[in-house]
């Protein structure tokens, strides 16, 4: 398929006093007829560095006067907040600081009253078992005083029992040996001996 140009065809005008013209080309600028790019052409730079200069005043003195003064109206109370979250964080930090001083104070005085307590227990525990222990011996005194009693008791029972089987061991002998003994001679023989 080939295509073709299309060209307008003239009608007849309709008014015979107006200029009527039909056709596809676009009307052109006659600064523009070099076909070159509009910000590139050198003859429009002035114009074009005096309105880059407008602009960008306008945008510093905007940016100075609303930017600007916005940022650091929210800086400074960003700033506020920061410095006012600090001193609270450091008022909590001395209050806890303060709380553990108190703890350790609480904590040391409960040792403290733990080791008297531990102390006065062993103490009345030692006074009380020097109490029991003097009541023992004591009693063991008095039975040891009644146990001598009875064994001095016996003791002096045995020996005057002794003293008796003596001398009839003694005259027993005495009859063996000889025939007939004194009993009054061997008697004071016997108490000379013990």
């Amino acid at each position: 398929m080939f295509v073709t140009p299309a060209y307008g065809q003239e009608a007849a005008p309709a008014d015979a006093g107006a200029d009527t013209h039909a056709g596809t080309e676009v009307p052109g600028n006659a600064a523009h007829e070099g076909g070159g790019f509009p910000p590139f052409d050198s003859a429009t730079f002035a114009s074009q560095l005096v309105w880059l200069a407008i602009t960008f005043g306008l945008f510093y003195v905007f940016l100075k006067r609303v930017i600007v003064p916005r940022l650091g109206t929210i800086l400074d109370t960003r700033a506020g907040r920061i410095q006012q979250d600090l001193d609270q964080a450091a008022k909590l930090k001395g209050e806890a600081d303060a709380a553990v001083a108190a703890y350790e104070q609480e904590l040391a005085e409960a040792k403290a009253r733990a080791n008297a307590i531990g102390q006065q227990s062993r103490d009345e525990a030692k006074a009380e078992a020097e109490t029991a222990r003097k009541a023992v011996e004591a009693e063991l005194d008095k039975k040891l005083a009644a146990a001598e009693g009875r064994i001095a008791g016996i003791k002096a029972s045995a020996m005057k029992d002794v003293g008796a089987i003596a001398e009839s061991t003694a005259s027993a002998i005495v009859e063996q040996l000889v025939g007939k003994a004194d009993k009054a001679a061997v008697a004071a023989a016997v108490k000379s001996a013990g």
